[in-house]
């Protein structure tokens, strides 16, 4: 196959690799079979200096016209962005996301360090570990986290280092975690790890970054779902409702959007495929 070079979100260029496409239609759930005709028809309509949010787009709809559910996982990324436009909606979900991890955790609270009083996006603590977590929520893909952000954060770790969470013995601070939807540059990610903040982001670390763990918990964003609108996924959201399992749970939550009997039924179908699948 002839070398093409893409376009990503941050404007760079880099060639088209195949392989990657096939692995992240493979994390969603595709089958090889349509894994193998995805992969043939994006191959078909490739060009030069063509987005990768368009080759993104192409692929969505033909996983859609074949398997909802996984062309619902396959659009993590994008729904993550569409939590927003404020903060609090991933701070809410990064939440859910360590609950399953067996962490008690706390959102926007305020914990007082040696010198300074700290607004905490996440604070989570189980009985073999505890951290505090700066989330920093982007909605739109190439921009990336600093290293001015990783610096701030590290000020802010050896000022609530003899802080705690609750009031337990292993509420402790032991780490603090930066964490963000997209990416870090990699001064960011070298100063991070000479220091000792723990970095998490869309495709960093290389293993269990939040794309693995969000797989591996099985808690997706309700901004994955095909079967809601804009306005009815923001109505949710204004209620503090963030993820799929949430609806699972409590059916009950759908009520003020007032569906239909039918679209009430097809709502919780999509939900109980992408998260039990």
């Amino acid at each position: 196959m002839v070398q093409i070079l893409v376009t990503k979100a941050d404007g760079t260029t880099e060639y088209f690799k195949i392989e990657k496409l096939r692995r992240s239609l493979r994390r969603a759930g595709a089958s090889p079979d349509e894994v193998n005709a995805i992969v043939l028809q994006i191959s078909s309509i490739l060009r030069d200096k063509m987005q990768t949010q368009e080759i993104y787009r192409e692929a969505f709809t033909l996983l859609r016209q074949q398997q909802a559910p996984v062309a619902a996982r396959y659009s993590l990324r994008r729904a993550l962005f569409s939590l927003g436009p404020t903060g609090f909606p991933f701070e809410l979900f990064l939440a859910k996301l360590f609950e399953k991890d067996g962490y008690k955790t706390q959102t926007g609270i305020m914990i007082s360090g040696s010198c300074a009083e700290h607004e905490i996006d996440v604070a989570a603590y189980r009985e073999d570990h505890s951290f505090v977590a700066e989330a920093k929520f982007h909605s739109r893909p190439g921009v990336k986290s600093d290293l001015q952000v990783a610096m701030y954060s590290y000020a802010r770790l050896l000022d609530l280092k003899a802080a705690k969470i609750c009031t337990e013995d292993i509420c402790g601070i032991r780490e603090f975690w930066l964490i963000t939807n997209t990416k870090f540059t990699s001064a960011a990610e070298r100063y991070a790890e000479c220091v000792g903040v723990k970095l998490l982001s869309w495709d960093y670390p290389k293993h269990n970054n939040l794309h693995d763990r969000i797989q591996k918990a099985g808690v997706y964003p309700i901004t994955v779902l095909q079967s809601l609108n804009t306005s009815q996924i923001e109505s949710l959201i204004a209620r503090n409702i963030v993820v799929c399992g949430d609806i699972v749970e409590r059916p009950h939550l759908l009520r003020h959007l007032h569906l239909s009997t039918k679209k009430h039924e097809a709502v919780m179908a999509e939900v109980a495929a992408i998260c039990t699948s």
